[in-house]
C-alpha cells in the first residue's frame, strides 16, 4: 500500500537532498504518483481480459480476439504509463490521494468497456461504459438482454469486473477513506489501523490477507453452487458477483432462472458473508473468533436484516401471497439483494404490494458494514445517528448532564458525528438532484427517483416496468445513462470524494 502524507511531508521528502532554497514550492500537484497507480490497476484490468480471451479462445469462440485486442491495448497504455511515471519510493498527498481514487474509478470502466464494443455484444460507447461502470462499482444495472446466449468470455468478463470491484473497495474502505476523513469514515482510522497492528506487522500484508479471504470466499460459494446445481461457468461467475455483491448474472432471469431454494439459501448466505467487514474475517483467522460477533456493526446489520425479513416474509404470507416456507425464501433472498446492493432477482417484488415496495426501496439505502463490498449508506452511520439522538433526548431530561456517544465501545468524536451528518445530507441532495434531472429528460416518477436511488446506493434494479427487478437499462436515454453512471460513482465513492475535486480550493492547493 503506498503511504499517505501530507502535503508538507510529501514535499520535504522529495526536495530532502536539495540545497535549502533549491527550489520554490508550488502547489501545483504532482500528477506522477497518481499516473503511475493508474498505470498499475490498467496493467491488473489487462490481466483479468485475458482470462476470458483464453476461455473464449479453448471453446473456440471468436470474441477471444476482443479480449486479446483490448487487453494488448490495456496493457500497452498502462505499461507506458508507469515507465514515465516512475520517480523512486512513491508517496500519495491527500490530494493526490483524492485524485487517484476519483480517476481510478472513472478510467478503469473507460478501459473495461472496450472488450464490450468490439465483441459480439457491439454495444455503443455510452452503453458499454454504462455497463463497466456499473461492474466495477458493483452496482449490477445492466443494458444488455439476451444473456442466457451471450458467450461465456463476455459473461465472465462482467463477472469478473465486479469481482475486481468489489475487493478494490475494501482495500479502499480500510487504507484511503479513513485518511481522507470521508464521512464519518475517520472513525475507523485508529480503529482499523490499531487492529491491523496487533494482526499483521505489514500494512501490504494486510492487503494479500484481504486478498487471500476474498479470492477463499469466492472458490467456497463456487463449490456449494456448483454441489448445488450450477454448471461450472454459472458457478463461478455467480460467485465472483455474490461475494463482491454485484449481482451480475449469466441470465435474464438472474437467479430467477435456477429456481432452486437451494441455490436462494447458498446466495443469500454469501450476500451476508460479503456484507461484513473483510477485516474481521482476517482477525477469526488469527485466532480471534469472538471478533466477529462482537462488532457492533455485525450485531445491528444481523438484526437489521433479520427484523426486516420477518416483516416481509410475514406480510407474504398474511395476503398469500405465497406459502411459508416460500415466503421465506423469497423474502429472505431479496430482502438481502437489496439492503446489501447486491440486486440478484429471483421475483419481481415491485408486484407484492405498495408495502413491500415501500419497505425494499427504503432498504436501498441502507447497505452493510463499512470495510464490507457492500454499498449504500452504511450501518455504522446509522449507529452514530442513533447515539447521537439518544444523547439529544437524555440532554434535554437532563440539561446539566454530561453524555457521551458511543460506538463499539468507543467515544464517537463530534467530528465524526459532524462528517455522519453532513453525509446524510449530501446523499438526500444528490438523490434528489439526480432524480430531477432524470425527469426533466422524460424519465416518469418512478423511473426517475427508484433509477437514482438505485444508482447512489449502487443497488442495481430499480423500480417499475423499464427498470425493475424484471427490466434493463437499455431503453433510457443515453443522457440518462451518463447520469446514472454518474450516480454510481458518486454512490461507490462516497461523494465526498468525487465532488471535492470541483472545489477550485483543492486545485490551488
Amino acid at each position: 500500500m503506498l503511504p499517505i502524507r501530507t502535503e508538507a511531508e510529501a514535499y520535504a521528502f522529495e526536495h530532502a537532498h536539495e540545497p535549502m532554497g533549491y527550489r520554490a514550492r508550488t502547489d501545483m500537484i504532482d500528477f506522477r504518483p497518481v499516473f503511475l497507480v493508474l498505470g498499475l490497476l490498467l496493467i491488473v484490468v489487462a490481466a483479468g481480459m485475458g482470462i476470458p480471451a483464453i476461455v473464449d479462445l479453448v471453446i473456440g469462440n471468436p470474441d477471444w480476439a476482443a479480449f486479446a485486442v483490448s487487453a494488448a491495448f490495456t496493457l500497452f497504455v498502462g505499461a507506458a504509463t508507469v515507465m514515465t511515471t516512475r520517480t523512486g519510493e512513491v508517496t500519495l498527498t491527500l490530494r493526490q490521494a483524492f485524485l487517484l481514487t476519483t480517476l481510478s474509478w472513472i478510467v478503469l470502466p473507460a478501459f473495461a468497456s472496450v472488450p464490450f464494443m468490439i465483441s459480439d455484444f457491439r454495444l455503443s460507447f455510452t452503453d458499454a461504459f454504462f455497463e463497466a461502470m456499473s461492474g466495477i462499482t458493483t452496482t449490477g444495472a445492466t443494458v444488455i438482454t439476451g444473456l442466457d446466449n451471450a458467450p461465456p468470455g463476455l459473461l465472465l468478463w462482467r463477472s469478473i469486473l465486479q469481482w475486481l470491484g468489489g475487493l478494490g473497495i475494501i482495500i479502499m474502505a480500510l487504507t484511503i477513506l479513513p485518511m481522507l476523513k470521508v464521512g464519518g469514515m475517520q472513525m475507523f482510522k485508529a480503529e482499523g489501523f490499531e487492529a491491523q497492528e496487533k494482526i499483521l506487522p505489514r500494512a501490504t500484508q494486510l492487503a494479500a490477507a484481504l486478498v487471500l479471504v476474498f479470492i477463499g470466499l469466492t472458490g467456497l460459494w463456487a463449490f456449494f453452487y456448483w454441489v448445488a446445481g450450477m454448471g461450472g461457468l454459472d458457478a463461478v461467475t455467480h460467485a465472483m458477483t455474490t461475494i463482491a455483491t454485484g449481482g451480475y448474472s449469466t441470465h435474464d432471469a438472474s437467479m430467477g432462472y435456477f429456481d432452486s431454494p437451494a441455490i436462494d439459501t447458498i446466495a443469500t448466505m454469501g450476500m451476508i458473508v460479503g456484507g461484513i467487514p473483510f477485516l474481521l474475517y482476517v482477525q477469526v483467522l488469527r485466532g480471534r473468533a469472538d471478533a466477529l460477533w462482537n462488532d457492533s456493526q455485525v450485531q445491528w446489520f444481523v438484526g437489521v436484516v433479520v427484523v426486516f425479513i420477518g416483516i416481509v416474509a410475514g406480510y407474504l404470507i398474511f395476503t398469500d401471497t405465497y406459502a411459508p416456507i416460500s415466503a421465506a425464501r423469497y423474502a429472505a433472498f431479496n430482502t438481502v439483494s437489496v439492503i446489501t446492493g447486491t440486486g440478484y432477482a429471483t421475483a419481481d417484488f415491485g408486484q407484492w404490494g405498495g408495502f413491500v415496495v415501500v419497505i425494499l426501496f427504503m432498504l436501498m439505502f441502507v447497505g452493510g458494514c463499512a470495510g464490507s463490498t457492500t454499498c449504500g449508506i452504511k450501518i455504522f452511520r446509522f449507529q452514530v445517528l442513533f447515539e447521537v439522538a439518544r444523547v439529544q433526548l437524555r440532554q434535554l431530561l437532563q440539561p446539566h448532564g454530561v453524555f457521551t456517544p458511543y460506538f463499539n465501545k468507543r467515544p464517537i468524536d463530534d467530528s465524526v458525528a459532524t462528517s455522519v451528518m453532513g453525509f446524510f445530507y449530501l446523499y438526500a441532495l444528490t438523490v434528489c438532484l439526480l432524480a430531477i434531472a432524470l425527469a426533466a429528460l422524460g424519465l416518469d416518477f418512478i423511473t426517475a427517483f427508484s433509477g437514482a436511488a438505485s444508482a447512489v446506493s449502487n443497488v442495481g434494479p430499480g423500480l417499475g416496468a423499464t427498470i425493475g427487478p424484471a427490466g434493463t437499462y437499455a431503453p433510457l436515454p443515453d443522457a440518462a445513462k451518463w447520469l446514472l453512471a454518474l450516480g454510481m460513482l458518486l454512490g461507490r465513492l462516497e461523494l465526498y470524494t468525487v465532488l471535492v475535486l470541483v472545489l477550485p480550493r483543492f486545485w490551488r492547493g
